[in-house]
């Protein structure tokens, strides 16, 4: 019997989904952590989508709460491969995810621990608990820098 891959190595899959159809390397999945079976998931398709909301994590969401029958997401747990930004930051909240777990730091865009750490301002009504993936940190920069490398 075979271990299925871990949320952030399925994140990774979807991020290099991403990559191959010429978006941004970022991939998100949604757990329940009592089960650990994957309520949703996404990868990057702005671009595809010809959508600027498409970011992974919002399409996870979207995932996640088709499946459930309910926007709020109370108790899940999200990975993603990159740090969110602004808007899935907000979308995050608003679903009342319960935990983020991070690969890649985004220093530029990121709204978590860079920028306007969109979790710690008082008008943000839901603060998940946030962690850094770091085994996974390296992998995920290097999906990255890779991918904008070739575009240089």
């Amino acid at each position: 019997m075979t271990t299925p891959p871990s949320p952030m190595s399925r994140a990774l899959d979807l991020a290099r989904a991403a990559a191959s159809a010429g978006e941004v390397p970022v991939g998100a999945v949604i757990i329940d952590p009592a089960t650990g079976e994957i309520i949703g998931e996404g990868a990057n398709a702005p671009v595809m989508a010809h959508d600027p909301t498409a970011h992974a994590e919002i399409i996870a969401l979207r995932s996640a709460a088709a499946k459930l029958g309910n926007y709020r997401l109370t108790g899940l747990h999200l990975y993603v491969t990159l740090e969110p930004c602004a808007m899935c930051a907000g979308a995050i909240s608003f679903a009342r995810i319960g935990k983020v777990i991070y690969a890649a730091s985004d220093p530029k865009g990121g709204a978590i621990v860079h920028g306007p750490r969109f979790f710690e301002q008082k008008t943000c009504h839901w603060r998940p608990e946030v962690e850094q993936d770091d085994a996974s940190d390296l992998e995920a920069g290097d999906l990255l820098r890779e991918f904008f490398r070739t575009r240089r």
